[in-house]
């Protein structure tokens, strides 16, 4: 390939690995005492909440939209959304980091999960989707596996929410040993691939879009069992006041992403640098037609000045 490609950390597969993460064997000592410490995941969320102006992003999915072949299946934020978040993740590798059996893990890819309403109706159901991509990913990408899967989803096609349903038709007691089954084995790193494949607290990101329905961003809680470090959820589109040095203001359409995170599997300086790689590829979303492990370089001119 004829680019930078992001750093990543190398691993070898090795004894003691698991099936979808290798074991993070060199590490210092504190990350080493923290999960005896603090070992829930939901003791240890830290949460982000930041604005977006959506600007340069309206005007490339315009553009994005104008040139799709199917106008009837068009480019939307949350495709734009997911494709960022899987660009930063390949950049920022220990946001695909996570804890589980006292010990830290990288995962072996990076995925995006959420879920899918089979109808946009109070009672419909909801069903989850699961989704890996590579480092060639690219929105277009992106864009095309969201809508294949939700097109499946909507149409009647296996999911896990199909095996909970069978799960939870069993006798109370017998639900109970199954799930303190699945328990240990998620604590020792065993469960099946075929149950981590479908499961979303076990992507890289979990994304909800409340905006979709007209809701503001806010906090969503992360979960104990599985691996799922960070949870997104998008806000409601909306115009807010953008200031420059001299006070004039400037209506700008924005959104809001809240950001739940695993505060152990990185530091807040690490964050925060994730957060400006995230920024940049809104100020510059034409980097999203480029491969996910394509290094970006975020213009950090305030701080030099």
């Amino acid at each position: 390939m004829d680019y930078e490609k992001a750093e990543q950390i190398e691993h070898k597969d090795r004894w003691g690995d698991r099936k979808d993460a290798w074991l993070v064997r060199k590490i210092d000592g504190m990350h080493v005492i923290m999960p005896f410490m603090y070992k829930n995941r939901t003791d240890n969320e830290a949460f982000i909440m930041e604005t977006f102006d959506l600007t340069n992003v309206l005007a490339y999915l315009e553009k994005k939209n104008a040139e799709n072949q199917h106008p009837e299946l068009p480019y939307k934020i949350f495709h734009f959304v997911v494709a960022a978040m899987i660009k930063t993740a390949w950049n920022r590798p220990l946001l695909n980091r996570f804890v589980r059996g006292k010990r830290y893990w990288d995962r072996k890819e990076v995925s995006a999960a959420f879920t899918v309403k089979k109808i946009l109706a109070d009672h419909a159901d909801e069903v989850v989707a699961y989704l890996p991509y590579g480092p060639d990913t690219t929105l277009d990408t992106v864009h095309e596996t969201i809508l294949k899967k939700v097109t499946s989803v909507r149409s009647g096609g296996a999911n896990i929410v199909d095996t909970m349903n069978f799960v939870a038709a069993m006798p109370h007691w017998l639900v109970g040993f199954i799930m303190w089954v699945v328990e240990r084995l998620d604590f020792h790193g065993h469960v099946p691939a075929g149950i981590m494949k479908g499961d979303p607290s076990y992507a890289t990101f979990f994304i909800t879009n409340l905006g979709s329905i007209k809701l503001k961003a806010g906090y969503h809680h992360l979960s104990n069992r599985g691996s799922n470090s960070i949870f997104v959820v998008i806000g409601e589109m909306k115009k807010r006041p953008f200031y420059d040095d001299n006070g004039n203001v400037d209506m700008r359409m924005t959104i809001q992403l809240g950001m739940t995170l695993d505060e152990r599997i990185a530091d807040g300086v690490y964050f925060s640098n994730s957060v400006k790689v995230l920024k940049h590829l809104f100020e510059h979303p034409e980097l999203l037609d480029r491969p996910a492990d394509e290094k970006v370089v975020v213009d950090d001119k305030k701080k030099k000045d």
